[in-house]
């Protein structure tokens, strides 16, 4: 079969989400399909390529850059409550021409380039291959709205990794209404298992016939780890790398725990966006804590995976809402080390993963770091240091969120 998969890293080039795409438009090639994958992209930070891209069976890529939206995202700091007032974000702005009409199009004609430019692309490309399937992965959603509108042969597919109008992190344009009617353009939706509630008895029920589970292909071998002479003598590196939310994921609890625990021979490791909103609690810890609190903001994917690599324990912050849950986690698991997973809620959606995982501990925001809490934490700590099992047993414990698990199941729905 011919496919064509779409993907849009350009306000986040660090994203999860195009990774789990380009992850599996390379499985599907390696399963003998037919496949291109359509980048969207800042024009300034050029994507990975999906894993045999270039070879004669493998992905082939086409892309469109987006410096204009990438340069309107930063000068109006992508709309954060937080930050700059609006005269200085707007002077900012009208530095750069090509921002200003992107603003223009985007905020006042409602008509953002990446979505019309997009369709543009899904046409003519699909004029040329006459694809099978065309399956656009979201969040963001710009990929989304541009296949809902494109002329084309090739059966259109959602893949909707964040929900639209139920994400709690902000309010979606038309909202439930706008979704539903995203939705009834396609022939094909997966959604996570969390997301499904919206389909069963909720606002989305009337596309229920054609809404189906699809998990993240996030259980993948861990990066080769260096050789480190000197590791297990030094301090114990506690690493999380990923998103702060306000109201959603936070790191309150984490900082209050490691503060309180002050171990000497315990290093916490935060990086990621999102600290801009934590700026006090980050202070309040390192001045307990001192240079045993790495916290910053983004890094680079390579240094992201070099600290996971590298990490004695990881630590997973849990969603605040019941609806969605940290890919992330996946990726954890198949390094075979110990997880630390704070959670914010008694229903928190991952918990029954982590009863499968057998080096994990999990700590809850409604105990508190209380004393008997920080005694659990600390003597879970030394036992788990030096200890990890193989990609293979964790494979074995989560076989549906393997790339190859979910690039089957993916056929077997679009081909029922």
């Amino acid at each position: 079969m011919r496919f064509l998969l779409i993907v849009d890293s350009v306000e986040s080039p660090q994203a999860v989400n195009p990774e789990l795409g380009r992850r599996l438009a390379a499985e599907l090639a390696e399963q003998g399909h037919q496949v291109h994958l359509l980048e969207l992209w800042d024009g300034e930070t050029p994507p990975p390529a999906p894993a045999g891209a270039g070879t004669p069976n493998g992905v082939v890529l086409h892309d469109l850059a987006f410096a204009d939206e990438r340069m309107m995202n930063r000068a109006l700091e992508n709309g954060s409550r937080q930050g700059s007032p609006i005269p200085v974000r707007l002077a900012r702005l009208a530095r750069h021409p090509a921002a200003v009409e992107a603003a223009f199009r985007q905020l006042v004609l409602r008509r953002p380039r990446r979505q019309e430019d997009t369709r543009r692309e899904i046409e003519r490309l699909d004029a040329i291959y006459h694809f099978d399937f065309v399956t656009a992965v979201a969040a963001p959603y710009r990929a989304a709205f541009a296949l809902e509108e494109a002329s084309i042969v090739g059966k259109k597919v959602l893949w909707l990794m964040d929900p639209y109008a139920a994400n709690r992190t902000y309010q979606a344009p038309g909202g439930w209404a706008r979704e539903l009617q995203l939705l009834r353009s396609a022939h094909t939706l997966f959604v996570t298992r969390q997301a499904m509630s919206d389909y069963e008895s909720g606002p989305l029920a009337p596309c229920r016939d054609k809404a189906f589970e699809l998990a993240f292909p996030a259980l993948v071998p861990p990066q080769a780890e260096i050789y480190d002479p000197s590791r297990g003598t030094g301090p114990m590196d506690c690493v999380f790398c990923g998103t702060l939310y306000p109201g959603i994921r936070t790191p309150d609890f984490a900082l209050e725990l490691f503060a309180k625990l002050n171990s000497p021979d315990v290093r916490l490791t935060m990086v990621g966006r999102g600290w801009e909103s934590f700026a006090s609690q980050a202070d309040a810890a390192r001045k307990v804590l001192g240079g045993r609190a790495q916290l910053s903001g983004p890094v680079s994917a390579t240094r992201a995976r070099t600290l996971t690599a590298g990490a004695d324990i990881l630590l997973n912050l849990g969603n605040a809402v019941s609806n969605q849950i940290p890919s992330k986690l996946f990726e954890y698991f198949g390094t075979g080390k110990p997880i630390l997973h704070l959670s914010p809620r008694a229903d928190d959606a991952v918990l029954p993963y982590l009863q499968r995982y057998p080096l994990a501990l999990v700590l809850s925001e409604q105990e508190g770091a209380t004393p008997d809490v920080l005694a659990r934490l600390n003597a879970w700590l030394r036992e788990m240091r030096g200890q990890s099992f193989s990609y293979e047993k964790a494979a074995g414990l989560f076989p549906e969120y393997t790339p190859a698990a979910v690039a089957k199941r993916f056929v077997e729905v679009i081909t029922r």
